[in-house]
């Protein structure tokens, strides 16, 4: 099969991750960053010491500030911050894309409920649009180590072309109809992540992050069945796989935010610290929202987002899930 062109857009660990796979393919891939001076470094360097630290890039790889050059290709991936996102497409749809594939890599959830894909398929009604998501630590991928992940998109020869990207890398992907379950499960997760931070910050030892996670697994589903997804997703790469991954990795940029809240830090300071964006913070304001408007219990994001919103400690807030009301498990 013949490989697509492909760009990649958002210059941060992710897509730099993205761009070395598809480099490593063979292909030429323009790599699109907001900021000239980081582009002007990579550009010089071979290397993304900002967002992706030690790892050396290949020249096959393009850094660019000029969205116009990522314009010409088949297949564009998006690997931008949620609050960029909206941003970003309407550079894009500026910059006169044609009906493209655009594989929507970002994770998050937007204030009145609207997935990442839905905010794409707005900007730029004539393309097609899928999304990426799973257990993807950047760092890893970029490395080298094998990962997996789900491709979500209703047209399934656009999913298959995306599927041969991948073949023969060491990123094995697998594909999906369900775009709304694939999605929320990797936006919710981020959310639990910063939870079982705050349990390890706090000392509560392994038995209490294991039975946060299943609980926070039933929780995610019940959610997310509610706001349009496939209760089944929830078991694959992007419901359960990445939750554990962002819940027990400390290389997770959500759970480091929990362990440090734990810890006595600000969030300001903490969110002020990091290089790159947490996106547990913003979307467990809109999951919050979207659980009360649609009527789901949802104890494990109620008190994450009491903490966020300074409405609790953190050892309050764990203490309020574990005092509740006795009750038969759920699944």
């Amino acid at each position: 099969m013949i490989l697509p062109s492909v760009s990649v857009v958002g210059a941060g660990g992710w897509g730099t991750a993205l761009a070395l796979l598809m480099a490593r393919q063979g292909i030429d891939v323009p790599l699109w960053g907001h900021d000239p001076e980081h582009v002007e470094e990579m550009s010089t360097t071979l290397r993304n010491e900002k967002y992706l630290s030690g790892v050396e890039l290949i020249p096959r790889i393009r850094p660019t500030n000029r969205m116009r050059d990522c314009m010409n290709s088949g297949v564009i991936f998006l690997a931008v911050p949620s609050k960029h996102l909206e941003a970003v497409v309407t550079e894009i749809a500026s910059a006169g894309v044609g009906e493209v594939t655009l594989v929507c890599c970002t994770k998050g959830i937007e204030p009145h409920g609207q997935l990442m894909s839905e905010l794409v398929a707005r900007k730029l009604p004539r393309s097609t649009i899928a999304v990426l998501s799973g257990p993807n630590l950047a760092g890893e991928i970029a490395r080298g180590l094998p990962a997996a992940g789900v491709i979500g998109c209703e047209d399934d020869d656009a999913a298959l072309t995306i599927r041969h990207l991948f073949e023969g890398t060491t990123f094995r992907a697998y594909s999906g109809r369900d775009i709304r379950g694939i999605q929320l499960g990797g936006a919710l997760k981020n959310i639990y992540a910063i939870g079982a931070g705050v349990s390890d910050g706090l000392g509560l030892g392994e038995n209490a992050r294991s039975g946060l996670v299943t609980r926070a697994l039933a929780e995610m589903t019940r959610l997310g069945v509610a706001m349009g997804g496939d209760r089944e997703t929830f078991r694959g790469l992007s419901g359960i796989g990445d939750l554990m991954l962002t819940c027990f990795s400390t290389q997770s940029r959500n759970h480091q935010v929990g362990f440090r809240l734990a810890q006595g830090e600000s969030l300001e300071g903490i969110i002020a610290s990091m290089a790159m964006v947490a996106e547990g913070v913003p979307t467990t304001t809109s999951a919050h929202a979207c659980a009360h408007r649609l009527g789901v219990e949802t104890p494990i994001i109620d008190e994450i987002h009491a903490v966020l919103s300074s409405q609790k400690s953190p050892a309050q807030a764990m203490k309020a899930l574990m005092s509740r009301e006795l009750r038969s498990e759920e699944i």
